[in-house]
C-alpha cells in the first residue's frame, strides 16, 4: 500500500487509483462540443426550432463546452434521453423521439470523424509513473465501455490500466454500485481506493461507495464543478507518491 498527497491532503494505504476519461485523462471539449453542435443540427432538420434549445440542454453555448453540463457529464444513455424529452415536447411519441435522438447522435458522430481526442499534457508520464510503483488503476467513465477501451487501445495505454469500465445499460453517475464494481474488479476495497475526476457525480459516486478519496481535477479552472472533493488539482502531475 502507498501514501498519496495531493497539495495539503495525504492518503495512506491506497491500492488503486480509478480516473474518470472525459475531462480527466482525454481532451474532449472540441470533439463533445462538435458532437453536441452537429447532434443538434441534425435533430432540428427533422423538428425545425428544437436546436437551440438542445444545445442549451446539451451545455453548449456558442463555441462554449459547459464542462459540467450534460454533454460533457452524462451517460451516453442520460443524453439520448434528454434530446428525446425535447423532441416529445413537439408532440412526437416517446419511442419514436427515442429513436430520432440515438440516431441522429450516431449520425453526428460519423459525421464529426474518428480522430482520437489527445490525452492532457503529461497525463502519459502520470500512469505510466503510477504503474510502475504498483498501485492498480483503471478508468471508470460515464461513457461506453467500448469508448473507454477504445481510447486505451488509441493511446497505447493498457500497459497501465487495469480496468476499462463504462455505463452501458446499467447505472451511470454518481450510483456508488458503479465504483463498488470497479474496486470488485480490480480486487481492491474501496477504502483503499481513490476517484480522480472532474465533475461533482464522480465525487459524489466516490463518497457514497466510501472511497478513501476523491481527487477533483480541473483543468479548466473551475472548482465548483467539482464540490465535495477533498483535494481540487490543476494538473495529473499533482499526484504525488510519498512511501510504501
Amino acid at each position: 500500500m502507498l501514501t498519496i498527497k495531493c497539495r495539503n491532503v495525504t492518503f495512506p494505504n491506497i491500492q488503486a487509483i480509478l480516473f474518470d476519461k472525459n475531462g480527466t485523462l482525454e481532451d474532449s471539449e472540441t470533439y463533445l462540443r462538435s458532437l453536441a453542435q452537429r447532434g443538434a443540427r441534425i435533430i432540428d432538420a427533422q423538428i425545425p426550432g428544437i436546436g437551440e434549445p438542445l444545445l442549451m440542454a446539451f451545455g453548449v453555448n456558442g463555441d462554449i463546452l459547459d464542462p459540467a453540463g450534460l454533454i460533457a457529464v452524462a451517460s451516453r444513455r442520460e443524453t439520448e434521453v434528454a434530446a428525446a424529452a425535447y423532441i416529445a415536447e413537439t408532440g412526437r411519441g416517446w419511442f419514436e423521439s427515442l429513436e430520432i435522438a440515438r440516431q441522429a447522435l450516431e449520425d453526428a458522430e460519423k459525421y464529426i470523424g474518428k480522430t482520437p481526442s489527445p490525452l492532457f499534457v503529461g497525463c502519459l508520464e502520470v500512469l505510466k509513473n503510477l504503474s510502475e510503483t504498483g498501485l492498480k488503476l483503471g478508468i471508470l467513465s460515464a461513457a461506453t465501455t467500448q469508448e473507454v477501451r477504445k481510447f486505451v487501445d488509441n493511446h497505447r495505454l493498457s500497459d497501465y490500466i487495469q480496468l476499462e469500465m463504462g455505463v452501458d445499460e446499467g447505472p451511470s453517475k454518481p450510483d456508488p454500485v458503479l465504483f463498488l464494481q470497479a474496486c470488485e474488479k480490480l480486487g481492491v476495497e474501496p477504502s483503499a481506493t481513490l476517484m480522480v475526476g472532474d465533475s461533482v457525480g464522480d465525487m459524489q459516486m466516490a463518497r457514497n461507495a466510501k472511497a478513501a478519496g476523491c481527487i477533483g481535477i480541473t483543468w479548466v479552472g473551475k472548482p465548483d464543478n467539482v464540490a465535495g472533493a477533498d483535494v481540487v488539482i490543476n494538473q495529473l502531475d499533482e499526484i504525488l507518491i510519498l512511501s510504501a
